[in-house]
């Protein structure tokens, strides 16, 4: 059986040209990609094997990259990345989890043979799996001093999206609402809190009928009362009770491509004040989605929400959103820029972002959140869910 890969290899040669074009802008002939989403992007191949060392790389006059990894994972590459066979290079199982050799080693042979030692050779710095020890290893055996930085550049090039990117993200988008509305029908006084995410991943895992979802690149943000007024923590097992906001942020997954969403279900009716405080929310999400157009800067779509909150009476500090599209551990998001003030990139049709207007005060949090596409139109949220503050019973 042959296994279809997610893309075609056009779409590939041409994800590989953009990026190629970056290099040569920034005079890099060789581009060392650690981020896995990166090297899903520019290859295909997806599996759980970055939690050892691999790495794609990406020569400037090259057709295609080629891949790095562990011997037992090049099976993998086999099926997921568009590569010709050549272009996967396996490392043997020695120089796995061994104080005596390091595989980035054998990547610096590699390189060697393939010419790949000379010219100016960046590495993404910055990324999350790229090691001091991976640096030192390589500019060391290389002769290199030091690496250009190639943090970000890839991310660049993946923000505008293929016709197939924004399907998956949209397919994603009905996902995020499916768990979502589970988690609604879910969230009762006395059901414990770890009771209402398993629907939720029960749901993103499950997908749709006509589409099956995927395994999230992180856990949901998901808190209960006081706890709500920090954002970034998680759900315990204790039972819910009447009067307590459940903040959750989730995210669809359709083919490792995110769509996050957040809401916030009130156990109980909820009190006007917190009401009043959702629609101010939504009223000010909408007054930054309408202001989404090819050309707006990413500042103007804050300063759009922060006109109606201001007019509330409301500041908020932190950012209103980021990039959105692939996501790997540890992030859904892009990093690329911010929908902030001084942030003046400028949005480009099928760019795709989260906005995510949170506000926290001393004892709950609140929030809407969509994730949309830059259309010629504006913005093309990809879930279709109200925008209230929800309870089970509303």
């Amino acid at each position: 059986m042959t296994h279809p890969l997610l893309f075609s290899r056009e779409e590939f040669l041409g994800r590989i040209a953009r990026t190629q074009a970056l290099m040569r802008t920034a005079g890099i002939d060789v581009l060392l990609i650690s981020n896995p989403a990166n090297q899903f992007w520019l290859t295909g191949y997806d599996g759980w094997s970055f939690y050892t060392p691999q790495m794609v790389v990406l020569p400037v006059d090259a057709e295609e990259p080629f891949w790095f990894g562990r011997k037992m994972d090049a099976v993998g590459a086999k099926f997921t990345a568009f590569l010709a066979p050549e272009n996967v290079l396996p490392y043997p199982d020695s120089y796995v989890g061994t104080p005596d050799r390091h595989p980035m080693e054998y990547l610096v042979k590699l390189l060697k043979e393939r010419g790949l030692d000379r010219g100016r050779i960046a590495a993404e710095q910055d990324d999350y799996y790229y090691t001091a020890k991976w640096n030192r290893i390589l500019t060391a055996g290389l002769g290199q001093g030091e690496f250009a930085d190639g943090f970000l550049l890839v991310n660049r090039a993946r923000m505008v999206k293929s016709e197939t990117e924004l399907r998956y993200m949209s397919e994603a988008g009905q996902i995020a609402a499916a768990a979502m509305e589970a988690a609604r029908q879910t969230a009762r006084p006395g059901v414990r809190q770890c009771d209402v995410m398993a629907e939720v991943y029960r749901v993103t895992t499950a997908g749709l009928p006509g589409f099956g979802g995927t395994f999230p690149c992180k856990p949901p943000n998901a808190m209960v009362g006081e706890l709500a007024s920090a954002p970034h923590l998680s759900w315990t097992d204790a039972p819910l009770r009447e009067g307590e906001i459940f903040y959750i942020e989730l995210g669809g997954i359709r083919h490792r491509y995110h769509s996050p969403l957040s809401r916030c279900i009130y156990i109980g009716h909820p009190p006007a004040e917190l009401v009043r405080t959702t629609a101010i929310i939504r009223e000010g999400l909408e007054a930054a989605l309408d202001a989404v157009r090819p050309g707006a800067l990413c500042e103007e779509i804050e300063a759009a929400w922060k006109k109606v909150i201001a007019r509330h009476g409301i500041e908020k500090d932190s950012r209103l959103g980021y990039p959105v599209g692939i996501g790997f551990p540890p992030t859904w998001g892009e990093l690329t820029c911010s929908l902030r003030a001084g942030d003046r990139t400028e949005m480009e049709e099928n760019m795709t972002f989260h906005a995510i207007p949170a506000l926290w005060a001393a004892d709950h949090g609140l929030v809407v959140s969509e994730s949309f596409a830059v259309t010629a139109g504006g913005a093309r949220c990809f879930a279709d869910y109200p925008r209230t503050l929800l309870s089970p019973d509303i």
